[in-house]
């Protein structure tokens, strides 16, 4: 008897969906984490809101989306969603660098968000196609009357 081999392929979707759950792991839970501390407005988030020119409350709407945000991400189903959350998570992402850049703070301050940036498109990228849009269309295509999403 010959020990089974494991083919090329189906090696690589397991290293594929590997690579997805790790990345939209890692960005889920540094969303939900970031979105809680924000919410609890300790003394440093609001310094650091303040030092790059944004208003306290600004502490509660960014708490509230990153911690759906990253909830989205990690719920099964919801594709729709996930592109909005993706979506957001790059707008806060980019912003948040060139908020670091614009008030003068060091290179590291303003890459942190920029590699949390390249994660989030990583995992983007490495969804199986159950978790995006695509997948709608693919169950739509039985009932003519439904819409189909590109």
């Amino acid at each position: 008897m010959q020990p089974t081999k494991i083919k090329p392929i189906r090696r690589s979707a397991q290293l594929g969906r590997a690579l997805y759950w790790i990345t939209t792991g890692l960005l889920g839970l540094d969303l939900m984490a970031g979105g809680t501390l924000s919410l609890l407005h300790p003394t440093q988030v609001l310094l650091t809101l303040t030092h790059l020119g944004y208003p306290a409350y600004f502490a509660s709407i960014l708490g509230f989306w990153k911690l759906l945000g990253g909830i989205a991400l990690l719920v099964p189903d919801l594709p729709v969603l996930k592109e909005w959350a993706y979506a957001g998570v790059c707008f806060d992402l980019t912003s948040a660098a060139v908020s670091h850049a614009a008030s003068g703070d060091a290179p590291a301050e303003v890459s942190a968000p920029l590699v949390f940036a390249v994660l989030a498109i990583a995992s983007y990228v490495l969804r199986p196609r159950a978790r995006t849009v695509h997948a709608l269309a693919d169950d739509s295509t039985d009932d003519p009357h439904s819409e189909v999403l590109g």
